[in-house]
């Protein structure tokens, strides 16, 4: 069966939800209020002040497993401090935090943003001088967002069900009528369209038709990439939209999983940023500027999470995994560059979505 996201539907319903519990914390927030800002203007200051505070509350969407390599380094480093880790998907994050926000009641200090939350996370996040914690500048983004990993949205296939000969190597071949009727997996939300909207060779009209001739293939589609992925590697479907570092990681457990060489593509970019109002700041801060830092890279990349080039740049294929399935596959990539591309997507997707036939209400 197919399953289509239901994006309009959910939308309402997650707003009708946020709204009360709104209600709910307002009521109980009376007389709370947010810890003061930290005064610290170096990391070794805010390490004292991120040690009185005892603990960092970190939400990202991606499971503990990835991120442990980086906590554990987090930890030697800074001792003193705990890291309390939680799995949550960007846009429940948003919803989150909007409402905790509201009720001045913010339970956690470290956040992520991308793609279409990058927006509505702007007015959340805490004004920082990541320069202060050393932060590199090509880091920073929207003066108080830290780019800390790249999700390279890659088309990869089962290799017991597909020989690596025959497996798509463009847009186009994605197209053949051999696909049909749900040999493809497809996340509905459309996100893995997003190079036609970065790409000025491609381009969002084209982008639609596309989309169009592409749901006339009938897919299967899914809620979301994580979803296609598990279909690919199980065999349900031979081919679908997935996430390179999701590919990596069941690699190295032997899947029966590759990189179609199927580009160009988008390497969307993910940011953390510390909540206005977070109960731990100083701590919030310490962590992501570590996160940044070449250590905190290093142990990222461990788990395939990692800064990669904006724009196709293979001089580290050797030293990054993520950077060297890309190189190795002959896939091109995009990476956002400003704030107006995330404008862009935000109208972009929703078209997207009615090409699909996935804008179900």
């Amino acid at each position: 069966m197919i399953a289509v996201n239901r994006i309009g539907q959910r939308t309402r319903a997650v707003v009708a939800t946020a709204l009360g519990m709104a209600i709910a914390l307002v009521v109980s927030a009376c007389g709370s209020s947010a810890p003061p800002a930290p005064t610290a203007t170096d990391l070794n200051a805010l390490y004292q002040e991120a040690k009185a505070e005892g603990q960092v509350i970190w939400y990202a969407p991606k499971p503990e497993s990835q991120m442990r390599a980086a906590i554990n380094a987090f930890k030697k480093k800074y001792p003193g401090i705990d890291v309390k880790y939680t799995n949550k998907k960007a846009p429940d994050l948003v919803t989150q935090l909007n409402v905790e926000q509201a009720a001045d009641r913010v339970s956690f200090d470290v956040s992520n943003a991308g793609g279409l939350t990058v927006l509505p996370s702007l007015d959340m996040a805490a004004k920082v001088d990541w320069a202060d914690f050393k932060v590199p500048a090509n880091q920073i983004f929207a003066g108080n967002f830290v780019y800390i990993w790249a999700v390279p949205k890659v088309w990869a296939y089962n290799t017991a069900a597909v020989p690596k000969a025959q497996a798509p190597a463009s847009w186009s071949a994605l197209l053949d009528p051999k696909w049909n009727n749900g040999k493809l997996t497809v996340e509905s939300r459309g996100s893995f369209m997003t190079v036609w909207a970065q790409d000025p060779a491609l381009g969002t009209n084209a982008g639609l038709d596309y989309a169009s001739k592409l749901a006339a293939l009938h897919p299967h589609y899914t809620d979301n990439t994580t979803q296609a992925h598990t279909n690919i590697v199980s065999g349900q479907t031979p081919v679908g939209t997935d996430l390179i570092n999701l590919v990596l990681e069941d690699q190295a457990k032997g899947a029966p999983v590759a990189v179609a060489p199927v580009g160009p593509t988008n390497a969307n970019k993910a940011y953390l940023f510390v909540p206005e109002g977070a109960p731990h700041p100083a701590a919030g801060r310490l962590l992501t500027a570590f996160l940044a830092s070449q250590e905190g890279q290093a142990a990222l990349v461990k788990s395939y999470n990692s800064i990669i080039p904006t724009n196709t740049d293979c001089t580290d294929a050797g030293k990054n995994r993520v950077i060297g399935a890309l190189c190795a596959a002959g896939v091109q990539w995009f990476s956002e560059t400003d704030i107006k591309q995330y404008q862009q997507f935000a109208d972009f997707f929703p078209q997207v979505e009615k090409a699909l036939g996935t804008d179900v209400n």
